[in-house]
């Protein structure tokens, strides 16, 4: 009963409510990961966002006004990863916080002679188990291919509903998990042990910090950076086309 009810109000929100086409055409053109999105894909992220606006709600932080042109760059950029998985996934959460720039968190850390420190922790982005998505915009601004904070945390958002943050997000019903895990679980060894000699790699070192920082990173450059991603990272480019439902390489020019 409750997802007949969802499903009717949705359908009378995507009725009601349009998006400006030229407000629609002037955020989408700064956002050249969305070429080659056929018309029946546009129409579907386009849905998305109305309702992604609908139900979620976006504040501004520290003199902050996210104006509609900033609200709706946020819901393409979130929307993209859900294109083909849908809204309830980023279910059980409504909060966005927008910050003017980076913002400072702070931080507790014990050494290893028990000793806690305290510090501030400069964020571009951050988000929160059942809690908001927080986000600068001078960071979503400065995206560029193979970086993109909005897909990054919103990546998060995804792996908080499907596992633990100590370890990689479970795959979908209809994947092989041993595959997945195993395929995970080699690169990330990998791709540390290359930071830790100081090798030079496609991906921001960042992602080294832990599994699930591993997944967001690599999110965002599967979006962003496609061609790179499976040339350099093919079995995790199949699983991530795979859990995804997408397979930007091919719409992407090279």
């Amino acid at each position: 009963m409750l997802d007949l009810f969802k499903t009717w109000r949705r359908k009378r929100v995507l009725h009601r409510f349009l998006l400006d086409e030229a407000l629609w055409q002037h955020v989408t053109r700064g956002l050249p990961f969305l070429r080659g999105l056929t018309d029946a894909e546009w129409q579907s992220l386009k849905e998305l966002c109305v309702l992604f606006l609908q139900e979620k709600e976006i504040y501004g932080a520290r003199g902050f006004i996210p104006t509609d042109a900033v609200r709706l760059s946020i819901a393409a950029q979130a929307c993209l990863p859900i294109l083909n998985l849908g809204l309830d996934a980023y279910q059980g959460w409504v909060g966005i916080v927008v910050y003017p720039g980076e913002f400072k968190v702070r931080r507790e850390e014990m050494d290893e002679n028990g000793v806690v420190h305290e510090y501030d922790d400069a964020l571009s982005g951050e988000a929160w188990p059942g809690g908001p998505v927080i986000l600068s915009w001078q960071d979503i601004k400065l995206g560029n291919a193979g970086y993109n904070v909005v897909i990054h945390e919103f990546a998060h958002k995804l792996h908080m509903d499907r596992g633990h943050m100590d370890d990689f997000p479970l795959p979908h019903a209809h994947m092989d998990k041993g595959q997945w895990l195993s395929t995970w679980d080699a690169a990330y060894d990998e791709f540390c042990i290359e930071v830790d000699r100081g090798i030079h790699t496609l991906l921001d070192p960042y992602a080294s910090e832990q599994p699930a920082e591993f997944f967001a990173v690599l999110s965002e450059a599967f979006f962003t950076l496609p061609q790179a991603v499976r040339s350099n990272y093919p079995e995790l480019y199949r699983q991530l086309a795979l859990f995804y439902r997408q397979d930007p390489a091919a719409r992407l020019p090279q």
